[in-house]
Formats: structure tokens, C-alpha cells, sequence
């Protein structure tokens, strides 16, 4: 834990920044860090304004992509269990197709029987009508299987139907939530899109190290902050204690400082509103 800063040592602190300021004050014009400075603060000042905008929406996109990544897999249910109920129907028509061919066999063969001339002819005859018979049966039991199944099959989709017509309200009264949301942001977000792009340009023409650095704390960071000031004597981004010689390095605004603890950028209070 940071040792408690005395009363004498921010005494202290606050005349060495003061007598560093003074000494350098005709040169303060001409600081490249900290104009370079004044510039991150206020690209982080637009990302951050940005990141409010997409706050007001909250988990609205997310919603919505989730929703229609559902009915995209009910679609696919329904598209697959359409086509199962199809078959099962064309296998019904097929069965019985093979009874009407069967009897009309069976029809055949039994009046054929009555006119053998021997044994073997009678026996041949008698298979084959047996057979026919045992083809119809199979048939009808195929047929009471498939359509068991096909009333399932019905049954599901029209489950399917009516989860996707409620999703697709779900989605419908999500979507026109988002889009009132969206236009009523629309022109901040592209004024503050634009003004951060020439920020952005303008940093990456000073310094491209830097702004990639920002860039990648900023990535890196939960809330999106990747320059914070001195707050209470500590950093702004992790609440972490600065030591005082360590604040005075940041007040003279010499060199970027970062901190130890979060990896952000620390800068002087003062600049944050330049």
C-alpha cells in the first residue's frame, strides 16, 4: 500500500510544480508532449462521448443479432422438418401405389388359380398370391407408421410456426426500439465519428507510437478509457495512489506517464478541459 502523502509533502509538491512551471513557462508554447498530451485528452474525450451513444442503445444490437440468429435456426427447423413431412407423404403415396399394383396382382393370380392345368402351376400361383398379401399388409402397416409420423411432423411445424411468428415480433418491436434510438444519435455519432478521425490524423501524424499505444490500452481497457487525469492524489482509471515526485512528473507535462498498475495514460487535470 502507497505511503499517505503529509501535508508537507503536497506542500512540497505543489511549490515544485510551480517552481518548474514558472522556469519553463517561456517554453510552454513550444511543449510537443504536451500539446501531444492536450491531444490524446481530447480524442479520449470524443471515443468517450462515442461510447455513450452506443451505451443509450445498451444491449439492443446484441439483442436483435441474437433474435435473428434464432429465427435463422427455426427457419432451418422448419425448412428441415418440411422436407421429413414431404417424404413421410410421398412414402405414404408410394405404399399405397405398391397395395393398388398388389391387389391388382392378387386380382390376376387368383383368377388364374382357377384354371391351372397342374399341381406345380397351383402351387407357383399360390405362392404368389400369398406373397401379394403379405406385400399389402406390410404396406398398410408402413402406411400407419408413416403417417403417425407425419402428424407429428405437422404437429412440429406448426410449433415452429408459432415460436417464429413471436420471435419475429420480438424482433420487429427490438429493431424499431433501436432504430428510434439510432436516429435520434445519428448525427451526434457521425459529427463525433468525423471529429475523432481528424483527431486521430492529426496524433498519428505527430506520433503514430503513440496513438497505437492509445489505441491499444483503449482496447484493452473495460470502460474505454485510455488517458486519465489525476484524481484525489491518484490515478483516475484504477484509483491506485501516485506518489508525489511521480506527480510532478506529470504536472511539468515533459513525457508521457504511465501508470503502473493499469497501463493508462496519466495526465494533469488541468489539461483534460484545453
Amino acid at each position: 500500500m502507497a505511503k499517505k502523502e503529509t501535508p508537507e509533502e503536497k506542500e512540497l509538491t505543489t511549490q515544485q510544480v510551480e517552481n518548474s512551471k514558472s522556469a519553463g513557462a517561456v517554453g510552454n508554447d513550444e511543449n510537443p508532449v504536451e500539446k501531444r498530451l492536450i491531444a490524446l485528452a481530447r480524442l479520449q474525450s470524443t471515443l468517450s462521448r462515442i461510447d455513450e451513444i452506443k451505451i443509450l442503445r445498451g444491449e439492443l444490437p446484441l439483442e436483435v443479432a441474437n433474435i435473428e440468429d434464432d429465427l435463422a435456426q427455426l427457419q432451418k427447423r422448419l425448412d428441415e422438418t418440411a422436407s421429413d413431412a414431404k417424404k413421410l407423404s410421398q412414402s405414404v403415396t408410394a405404399e399405397r401405389n405398391k397395395i393398388a399394383q398388389s391387389k391388382e396382382l392378387l386380382d390376376r393370380y387368383k383368377a388364374q388359380i382357377d384354371n391351372v392345368r397342374n399341381n406345380r402351376e397351383y402351387d407357383n400361383l399360390s405362392k404368389e398370391i400369398e406373397y401379394q398379401e403379405l406385400e399389402i399388409t406390410l404396406s398398410e402397416k408402413n402406411i400407419r407408421e408413416y403417417t403417425q409420423e407425419l402428424q407429428q411432423r405437422k404437429a412440429d411445424i406448426a410449433k415452429i410456426k408459432e415460436v417464429f411468428e413471436l420471435r419475429s415480433g420480438d424482433l420487429k418491436a427490438k429493431k424499431t426500439e433501436l432504430d428510434s434510438i439510432i436516429q435520434e444519435t445519428h448525427e451526434d455519432e457521425e459529427r463525433l465519428l468525423k471529429e475523432a478521425s481528424k483527431q486521430e490524423e492529426a496524433i498519428k501524424k505527430d506520433s503514430p507510437r503513440v496513438l497505437a499505444f492509445f489505441n491499444r490500452i483503449r482496447g484493452g481497457a473495460r470502460n474505454g478509457l485510455a488517458v486519465v487525469p489525476i484524481d484525489r492524489n491518484s490515478c483516475g482509471g484504477c484509483f491506485n495512489r501516485i506518489p508525489p515526485q511521480r506527480q510532478l512528473e506529470i504536472k511539468l507535462h515533459k513525457k508521457e506517464i504511465i501508470c503502473e498498475y493499469c497501463g493508462r495514460i496519466i495526465i494533469d487535470p488541468d489539461l483534460m478541459d484545453k
